[in-house]
């Protein structure tokens, strides 16, 4: 495929360490490129925040090539969002990329919540996450939630390709590993294996020690109480826990996966 020039003329970065100080986490060393932009921490009684994503931009373009560098210090507990759903916008050549680094120490909390992903038609987009959690008082939750494109406008898995990679360690170790690759033009996506007639599918990491079987059967009973998802709770060999959740909506897909988190 051929690359076409990066819109911003360079990498845009996204940097950001959350610490804790006097039971508060706080943001240091916060460094932006065009076209993101960080909102001022919303900050929540427990000393804990949450911080928005924002773009300047009508979503990932042709050549665009982004990399994330998240810290979160141990005591510090931290919500990562995004502004709006991550549009892929269609592109006549080339593609884009992201690449996404995460650290999380001893005693520290991070809640990756990004909003859904939208694939539009034509476009190709690979993004690779790597996760490096210090020892299991480290606590992490990703949300993934991949629609198959703008199926109202009828771009029904009409993009070219889609790949994403994810990689969680801990202490060194790796203990969860995700390799999604689509290419519509040759996969059957509507199948069994795929999206099996669904047009979204949403990737639930919880890396905790509050996570148990007692946990994972009330996230199953859950599941089995909406008719309009299909879903399975998956014990990692490390202890943590793995969702997968087809649905028809981002919006359910957004609600179950939060109310998840929240079950003692």
């Amino acid at each position: 495929m051929v690359y076409v020039e990066n819109q911003f003329g360079r990498t845009s970065k996204l940097r950001w360490r959350a610490v804790e100080k006097d039971g508060k986490t706080i943001l240091q060393d916060v460094y932006f490129t065009a076209p993101y932009k960080i909102m001022s921490p919303f900050e929540h009684r427990d000393g804990s925040i949450s911080v928005m994503q924002l773009t300047a931009s009508a979503g990932v373009m042709a050549g665009d090539v982004a990399e994330y560098d998240f810290t979160v210090e141990s005591g510090a507990r931290i919500e990562f969002l995004s502004q709006s759903f991550e549009k892929i916008h269609k592109m006549d050549e080339g593609k884009a990329v992201r690449k996404t680094n995460i650290s999380v120490a001893a005693g520290a909390q991070l809640c990756y919540h990004p909003l859904p992903v939208i694939p539009f038609a034509n476009s190709s987009f690979e993004n690779e996450t790597q996760v490096e959690l210090a020892d299991d008082t480290a606590e992490f939750e990703y949300y993934e939630i991949i629609a198959c494109g703008r199926s109202a406008r009828g771009e029904r898995f009409a993009y070219d390709t889609f790949l994403s990679r994810l990689h969680i360690r801990r202490a060194g170790k790796l203990i969860f590993c995700d390799n999604t690759m689509f290419f519509p033009k040759q996969l059957p996506m509507e199948q069994i294996g795929f999206y099996e007639g669904f047009t979204h599918t949403g990737n639930f990491i919880f890396c905790s020690r509050g996570k148990d079987e007692s946990w994972a059967g009330e996230v199953r009973e859950l599941l089995k109480q909406d008719p309009d998802v299909e879903g399975g709770v998956t014990r990692l060999e490390s202890s943590d826990y793995l969702v997968k959740i087809f649905g028809t909506q981002a919006q359910k897909l957004q609600d179950l996966a939060t109310n998840i988190s929240i079950i003692n």
